[in-house]
């Protein structure tokens, strides 16, 4: 029998559901060790009303964070990452930062989108989003109860994974971009300050043949030890013209005399923050290898 084709656009652990030319098929993996996300394109094989995924394509990028004992992949061949904070409950600057490190490292453009723009802590949320607005990520506002209108240009043309803490509201950009998707939501906790998870698995929905969003659960941790130092500090966009530059070549850029990231830092030309958090990721990094 010929094998089929089709897309990834639901992940259930080891439970799929693909799309193919005939439409949408439950399906399984071939094998233990072969790894799929949302998003791949595979080849498979029909079981009677179910599918057997045999083999992965190629893949244009693939999103994945990881710490000292294990990867996890979120998500493959996206073009875009979006990521939804919102003015309440307050969002983790430093996380925001690291979704946005781990998609550099796989040349995939991010976007911010601030949700919940109706609240009045909305100047605050936008004043902290200027870290990374100023060198160039773009922002968009919006509400999401009300009008996802301001969001539907800057999704056009890409394969755009939403992604962000719980409680920001990406559930409900879904529901609202795509009414038959009935995602399940949630109100945050005023108390803990923060959201529950409402969605438990990924799943890519598309706008138009060109056009697609990819749903994730709701995150609180993003480690990236998957990036060794170099790919790390060439992540942060802003430090890419000053590095190779440095007095010494296996400089850390932490008090080496003649570091140029240091140098900018002090003449205002990259944000100190950023570099505190360069260092700060890799002091993680270092300590979490030594303990293995």
């Amino acid at each position: 029998m010929a094998a089929l084709t089709g897309q990834v656009v639901a992940a259930f652990s080891r439970r799929f559901i693909v799309a193919t030319a005939d439409g949408l098929l439950p399906c399984q993996v071939k094998g233990r060790h072969l790894r799929v996300v949302c998003g791949d394109r595979v080849e498979l094989q029909r079981d009677g009303d179910n599918g057997v995924i045999e083999s992965v394509l190629p893949r244009a990028s693939l999103l994945y964070r990881s710490d000292a004992f294990k990867t996890k992949a979120i998500a493959a061949n996206v073009t875009q990452l979006a990521v939804v904070v919102a003015p309440r409950p307050s969002f983790s600057m430093e996380l925001v930062q690291r979704c946005i490190l781990a998609a550099e490292d796989q040349a995939i453009p991010s976007l911010l989108i601030l949700n919940k723009t109706d609240l009045p802590e909305t100047p605050r949320a936008i004043e902290r989003l200027q870290r990374l607005t100023r060198i160039g990520y773009p922002l968009v506002t919006l509400s999401a109860l009300t009008d996802v209108a301001p969001l539907r240009p800057a999704l056009h043309g890409h394969t755009t994974l939403l992604i962000g803490q719980s409680g920001m509201g990406k559930s409900t950009i879904i529901n609202t971009l795509f009414p038959g998707a009935d995602v399940l939501t949630a109100d945050y906790s005023e108390a803990l300050d923060s959201g529950r998870h409402t969605t438990t698995h990924t799943r890519l929905h598309r706008l138009d043949a060109d056009t697609a969003v990819v749903d994730s659960p709701g995150l609180q941790e993003f480690a990236l030890q998957h990036l060794d130092a170099n790919a790390l500090a060439y992540a942060f966009v802003e430090f890419r013209p000053f590095l190779g530059h440095c007095r010494f070549r296996d400089c850390k850029h932490e008090t080496e005399p003649g570091c140029r990231l240091q140098e900018a830092a002090t003449a205002g030309e990259i944000e100190p923050k950023r570099l505190q958090l360069f260092q700060t990721l890799r002091r993680l990094q270092k300590n979490a290898a030594q303990r293995l």
